[in-house]
């Protein structure tokens, strides 16, 4: 059983990749931080009993459920909208940058040339602008096993398909990334 340390910690180290992920997929940075609250939530109010390592594919399966969720909720609201209203569209169409929500560590100034610092930042763009363009299903595998670190069976079972399609989707995002990347001229 985790102790509410234990929780706390898993909580405070899960919180900015879970909220990457889903601000990629639903792309409404108030929406994201909503979802993996309520994520949060239902992991201690449901699951706080669970042993540690269980934890991660906990709440990614919690993660990902309380997205489609919000997507079914949208599909509703906007269903209503439209045909009440004569104007369907939401008036904000501004993007938003991932990248300014998060604070880096490894980005920090301290003890590191400028120069290295900006290519990073400058590579951390270009690849979550990369990392957004991919399928879902691909986005969802790549993020998971190389992000949150799960193993293919983790991944797998988060996922609900065979470790066969993992293995499939992150092959793919993985190639699709490097031929992109190396279409703009990035080099390792």
């Amino acid at each position: 059983m985790a102790s509410e340390k234990e929780l706390s910690d898993f909580l405070k180290a899960s919180e900015k990749r879970a909220f990457k992920q889903v601000f990629y997929s639903v792309r409404d940075e108030d929406a994201a931080l909503d979802i993996v609250q309520d994520s949060m939530i239902k992991l201690t109010q449901s699951y706080g009993d669970k042993n540690i390592e269980e934890l991660p594919l906990l709440f990614t399966r919690i993660v990902q459920n309380c997205t489609k969720d919000w997507f079914r909720r949208q599909k509703v609201r906007n269903t209503w909208v439209t045909l009440f209203s004569k104007f369907g569209k939401n008036e904000d169409g501004d993007d938003i940058d991932p990248q300014d929500f998060f604070e880096n560590s490894e980005d920090s100034s301290f003890g590191k040339e400028s120069s290295l610092q900006i290519e990073r930042m400058e590579l951390s763009t270009i690849l979550e602008k990369e990392i957004e363009k991919l399928p879902r299903r691909q986005r969802e595998a790549f993020l998971m096993r190389y992000w949150e670190e799960l193993d293919i069976s983790e991944t797998a079972i988060a996922m609900g398909c065979s470790e066969g399609s993992v293995k499939t989707h992150c092959s793919r995002a993985s190639q699709t990334l490097a031929a992109a990347l190396k279409k703009l001229g990035v080099t390792f």
